[in-house]
């Protein structure tokens, strides 16, 4: 069954099945349709004009008991009354984007993680409401399976609730703090200290963060080389960060961030793999990966 608009779209994902519906009855077209489709697991809702209200969720956690993944992202008409339903609706619920929701408070985050602790990827990106200390405690508390977690532009977030989290979800693989104002070093120190696969962090903005932060990322991997050798049985050296973003952490130097670059392999400032990212931190021109390295040092061959 396939419905199209010229304007923009819906897309619900049912299996195999695709189906496209116009955005500007978007609320009656989910209300006509989420009891058709019960077995639903995938579910995008991603709007340009907002039109989803609490009702068609409410519809949705009513039938659809296996959904698996919702994007609810830029629903800014929603209120904590479709958490509080999903939350009983979707138990086996493994991602989830409520990015750009700004009407959602954090009790109603903290009642959804007492439901659903399936959890594996959540974007709480610019849910400045929604995404605080406590939620996040709550997070570490009942969601120990999350492995990629967007706190991006959260002002409320502080060095509790990310503490909380990496205490509680040692399998985080991708972690997004850019704008995240409040934490300091004892958050990624955390981090460092119980998350041993980490990959992928984003620090953008986060001006608190010291030479003291990067040492200790760089030192849990050589504490931890031992027993994670054997744990991944030679499969050691695919562990570690492979993605950083330190853009206007000024209060940084070279040498902190060099010895970060050299223990962590992945990590590279050359042209076209720049997964070591540094723009606005003037003071940093001199850090090189070991790629660039050897590419300044290859002499030229005479023609």
């Amino acid at each position: 069954m396939f419905m199209f608009c010229l304007l923009c779209r819906l897309t619900i994902i049912v299996s195999q099945i695709f189906i496209s519906l116009c955005e500007k009855n978007m609320n009656n077209l989910v209300l006509s349709l989420a009891p058709k489709f019960t077995k639903l697991q995938t579910l995008i809702l991603r709007q340009g004009n907002t039109q989803l209200e609490d009702n068609a969720i409410e519809t949705i956690a009513n039938f659809c008991h296996d959904l698996q993944d919702l994007d609810l992202s830029r629903s800014f008409k929603l209120s904590d009354c479709s958490l509080y339903a999903l939350a009983h609706g979707y138990p086996n619920l493994t991602k989830f984007n409520i990015s750009g929701c700004t009407s959602f408070s954090d009790e109603a985050l903290v009642y959804v993680t007492n439901f659903c602790q399936k959890l594996k990827i959540l974007n709480l990106c610019g849910c400045v409401k929604a995404a605080t200390d406590r939620a996040l405690q709550a997070i570490g508390r009942n969601c120990n399976m999350l492995q990629t977690l967007n706190l991006g532009w959260c002002e409320n977030v502080g060095d509790l609730g990310v503490m909380s989290l990496a205490y509680g979800c040692p399998d985080l693989r991708c972690l997004d703090l850019c704008g995240c104002v409040r934490i300091t070093d004892n958050s990624v120190i955390a981090l460092a200290n119980e998350c041993l696969h980490l990959k992928s962090l984003d620090l953008y903005y986060c001006r608190n963060i010291t030479d003291r932060a990067l040492y200790s990322l760089a030192h849990s991997r050589v504490k931890n080389k031992p027993s994670m050798w054997q744990s991944m049985k030679g499969r050691y050296d695919e562990e570690g960060l492979r993605s950083l973003n330190i853009s206007q952490c000024t209060a940084l130097t070279p040498s902190a961030v060099q010895a970060l670059c050299d223990t962590f392999p992945a990590l590279h400032t050359c042209s076209g793999r720049h997964s070591l990212v540094m723009s606005g931190c003037l003071n940093l021109t001199s850090v090189h990966c070991a790629c660039a390295v050897r590419m300044n040092t290859i002499p030229h061959t005479a023609h």
